[in-house]
């Protein structure tokens, strides 16, 4: 019997609407952004799916995505669990800055370096800024060791990856109907290493915000396929 899980990255945030890097700044969601995870939710919701257990970051526009599409949907009582794990791509030292300014001063082929490249990193972060995550509480919990002051895509799918192997896959085997509210980067790592994708591949792939994406499984955990579940068919892959 096969199985789906559901990835969505958040809906749309102030910073994005603002054309800023976000990272692991925490951001709220626009109005647009609410109704972005409303009509998710509605469409969940036709298409007959419901959750034992989902997973989001730690960062509010994530967490708040998924409460809306659960509050939408009725399904309230299911624990969230919100792993720092499923966290943004650090962006360093460009967090909160204008991708139109810095397009202005770096040129754009820089700019896509640090949004897309696989290996890029953006300047990072000294140890001294309050903005490093080392201050931030709610990461106490975490080795400082591990926390990052700028990473690539390549250390975001490390630690995605591992997310996924200590909590997706021993759902996936029993059979539980699993939801994961994330972001751009961390699904793109998710999906790279599913999918089997290229770092060319994963450069030029992007993910609209607030869009369902089925991810389905054979019973053994293995990926078959994917799609949005808006019915496009571009971006839609099968494996088997």
């Amino acid at each position: 019997m096969n199985r789906d899980v559901v990835m969505i990255r958040h809906a749309q945030s102030t910073w994005n609407a603002a054309g800023k890097f976000t990272g692991w700044a925490d951001p709220s969601l626009t109005e647009l952004g609410e109704a972005e995870a409303i009509k998710a939710g509605h469409l969940l919701m036709k298409h007959g799916f419901h959750f034992d257990r989902v997973y989001t970051s730690r960062l509010k526009r994530a967490t708040d995505t998924a409460n809306i599409i659960l509050t939408v949907m009725n399904e309230t009582n299911i624990p969230v669990h919100a792993d720092w794990r499923l966290n943004e791509r650090h962006y360093g030292a460009l967090q909160g800055l204008s991708k139109e300014d810095l397009r202005e001063q770096a040129g754009d082929a820089q700019v896509h370096r640090w949004r897309r490249g696989y290996h890029d990193t953006a300047p990072a972060l000294a140890d001294d800024d309050p903005r490093h995550p080392n201050y931030d509480e709610q990461y106490a919990d975490v080795p400082k060791e591990r926390l990052p002051s700028v990473e690539s895509l390549a250390d975001t799918r490390r630690r995605a990856m591992e997310f996924w192997h200590e909590n997706v896959e021993p759902a996936l085997l029993k059979g539980e109907h699993i939801l994961i509210s994330a972001h751009g980067n961390t699904l793109r790592a998710l999906i790279m290493a599913l999918a089997d994708m290229s770092e060319q591949e994963v450069e030029q792939f992007e993910i609209p915000t607030g869009t369902p994406i089925i991810y389905r499984f054979d019973a053994d955990g293995k990926p078959l396929s994917w799609h949005y579940l808006d019915g496009r068919q571009e971006n839609s892959t099968d494996f088997s």
